[in-house]
């Protein structure tokens, strides 16, 4: 499934990017980065309250096919400016983790 199709499905907000990448590595939820440089499979969909510009450099590392912010948490100015730059698909929810994790397994 293409990363713009799971947004329109479950009505979450593409903040950057176009959408157009598949989701081929799963779901992977981790919010402390290092694990997630190490262990989040590429193409996968990485789902984290980190809204910050060092979780949009750990997607791009780890090859994520998109970045989910999730529980409303913000994308600050730099983050933003850094998934810009680093081609970094940001998808927003104000779903909680867990939930926003149930909800993309329906689909993927």
């Amino acid at each position: 499934m293409k990363v713009k199709d799971l947004c329109i499905e479950l009505g979450w907000e593409l903040t950057t990017g176009d959408g157009e990448r598949e989701i081929t590595g799963g779901i992977y939820c981790c919010d402390l980065l290092s694990i997630v440089m190490g262990r989040a499979p590429a193409g996968s969909l990485w789902i984290t309250v980190m809204g910050n510009i060092n979780a949009m450099a750990v997607s791009t590392l780890a090859d994520t096919a998109c970045v989910v912010v999730a529980e409303a948490m913000p994308l600050d100015a730099e983050a933003l400016k850094g998934a810009k730059k680093g081609n970094v698909t940001v998808l927003q929810t104000n779903l909680p983790v867990f939930e926003a994790a149930m909800a993309g397994a329906a689909l993927i």
